[in-house]
């Protein structure tokens, strides 16, 4: 009985066995996978836009000093400070009674002279038919026509010093030579100004409106290099389009020039000045803004350039998707150069005639087979956006849209913050007046009664944005000194319109405003440097949680 059980368990085993065995022969193979659906561009030579970016500041195209063209005391100011003045819009009225006074003295002598010059006119009519008639010596006569010129000499000396007495009556009343925005009073009513205090105020034109940036000596030799070998088409310097993108991220409306470009390298910061003139017909534009500027009108020639949508980031840096004569997908390592616009410049692993896929790139791996859809290229655009795209430009820095970049946009926006904030690190002053850098604290200058930053601390003020750009766990606190001469109350605005500027300098190259300490302008002592007043102090901290 045993001996059975065992047989019968055994032939079932069996007969499990090849069942199972013919249920997996009987399967159906597995299907292929179907060619994905693909557009490609043919790849080819062409011009391709380039935009250059640089940060900028603006000024005023003519900032005219007002001051005071006689001696005397100020009576009244009457403009209203930091307002919109127009020519000859009068702004400050001075004493007139003493010039008045001098103004009738020089008229009772203007008629004296003239009494005198009748007298002697009259005496020489009379001496000159006696003397025809030999009744008077020549000598009688000699004299009678001296007198008379001598008399009419002194009419018009008497003439000149009325002239002179109008025109410093009319000094009295001071008004604007020019329409623009005013700045503070630097003297108060019922001061007395001669030669050395007859400075008023200034008056800064805002229309056309300066844009100053500068080239490194790298980038200038690049950009030259460029253009000579063929690589990079400018146009002429006055047919550059001038964009600019305010601190806030929004494009400017209007566009401006090329207007001047210094002939020598600055031997303070090692680059060129660039000015672009920029009409400002509604005033939005102050002087001492930073901005980013953007130059327009270069092209990349003869450039291989594919959609922005057809590069991909892998492990081993940037490649794209390529169909190969077989129809099937494989993958390309390129270099990348700037991205402007829709467009990606791409330095090597292209070549004319190469097919590359523009969508559906998820769906494929290499050898994977395609069906290709071939679609015309998009025309490249160029990239007026407020976020900086581009890479590393000549010299090793960073700069947006410049000749020679090369890396992905997301790479490498820190980097063009760094650059664009400047290229020239910070140095400890040499002198009084100069940028200094002690430690964790930065003192930067600003000219006398002006919120715009003198050359040595704007470069101060760019390696300042570089380490915090670079170290995102520190920040900054802000303040300025407010000087104790004068008004008070305008020099605690002139003291806080200086430290916006650097705050506004800071944020345009990068740095996040939550890590900006702004702090109460601080007033001036007795004991203080002169140059203090015009000092706007930077200070380093550790963030707290950000």
């Amino acid at each position: 009985m045993t001996h059975g059980i065992r047989v019968a368990s055994l032939c079932l085993s069996l007969g499990l066995l090849v069942s199972v065995v013919g249920c997996h022969e009987n399967k159906p193979a597995a299907q292929t996978r179907p060619a994905a659906n693909v557009d490609v561009i043919n790849v080819a030579l062409r011009d391709v836009p380039v935009v250059f970016e640089y940060v900028g500041q603006t000024e005023s195209s003519q900032q005219v000093e007002i001051r005071s063209r006689v001696n005397g005391f100020l009576e009244k100011r009457v403009y209203t400070e930091g307002s919109l003045v127009h020519q000859g819009d009068v702004m400050f009225i001075m004493d007139r009674k003493p010039f008045e006074a001098t103004l009738d003295a020089a008229k009772a002598e203007l008629a004296q002279q003239k009494a005198r010059l009748e007298t002697a006119q009259a005496n020489l009519n009379r001496v000159r038919p006696l003397a025809a008639k030999n009744a008077l010596s020549q000598k009688d006569l000699d004299d009678s026509v001296g007198q008379e010129q001598a008399a009419a000499a002194a009419v018009e000396g008497a003439r000149a010093n009325v002239i002179s007495a109008t025109l410093n009556l009319g000094y009295t009343t001071i008004v604007a030579p020019v329409t623009g925005l005013s700045s503070f009073a630097k003297k108060q009513d019922g001061s007395y100004l001669d030669a050395t205090n007859s400075l008023l105020t200034y008056v800064a034109k805002l229309d056309p409106m300066w844009i100053n940036f500068s080239l490194s000596e790298n980038e200038m030799l690049d950009l030259r290099t460029q253009t000579q070998n063929g690589t990079l088409k400018l146009p002429p310097i006055g047919k550059l389009e001038a964009v600019i993108v305010l601190a806030d991220g929004s494009i400017y409306p209007e566009r401006g020039r090329i207007a001047f470009t210094d002939a020598s390298l600055s031997s303070e910061t090692g680059t060129y000045l660039i000015r672009a003139a920029m009409p400002n017909p509604t005033g939005s534009l102050r002087p001492g803004q930073f901005v980013r500027i953007k130059l327009l009108g270069a092209a990349r020639a003869a450039a291989v350039a594919v959609p922005q949508s057809a590069v991909q980031q892998g492990p081993r840096g940037a490649y794209v998707w390529t169909v190969d004569t077989d129809g099937k997908a494989q993958q390309r390592a390129v270099e990348t150069g700037e991205w402007n616009g829709n467009a990606w410049v791409i330095k090597s692993g292209l070549r004319p005639g190469d097919h590359v896929i523009i969508d559906n790139t998820l769906r494929l791996m290499p050898g994977a087979p395609v069906k290709a859809n071939l679609v015309a290229t998009p025309p490249a655009t160029v990239n007026l956006g407020g976020a900086a795209a581009g890479a590393e430009g000549a010299g090793g820095g960073a700069q947006a849209g410049a000749a020679g970049a090369s890396g992905p946009a997301a790479a490498n926006a820190n980097a063009n913050a760094q650059a664009s904030a400047g290229t020239t690190a910070a140095q400890p002053a040499a002198a009084s007046g100069a940028p200094d850098v002690l430690g964790e604290h930065t003192a930067l200058y600003f000219a006398t009664a002006s919120a715009s930053l003198d050359a040595q601390s704007a470069d101060a003020l760019a390696g300042v944005a570089r380490r915090l750009v670079a170290e995102p766990g520190i920040r900054v606190a802000i303040s300025g000194y407010a000087d104790s001469t004068g008004s008070y109350a305008s020099n605690e605005r002139l003291a806080a319109a200086r430290a916006a500027t650097v705050r506004n300098a800071l944020i345009v190259a990068g740095v996040k405003s939550e890590r900006i300490d702004m702090h109460k302008p601080a007033r001036i002592v007795a004991n203080d440097p002169p140059d203090k007043s015009r000092r706007v102090d930077v200070t380093f901290s550790p963030a707290a949680g950000g």
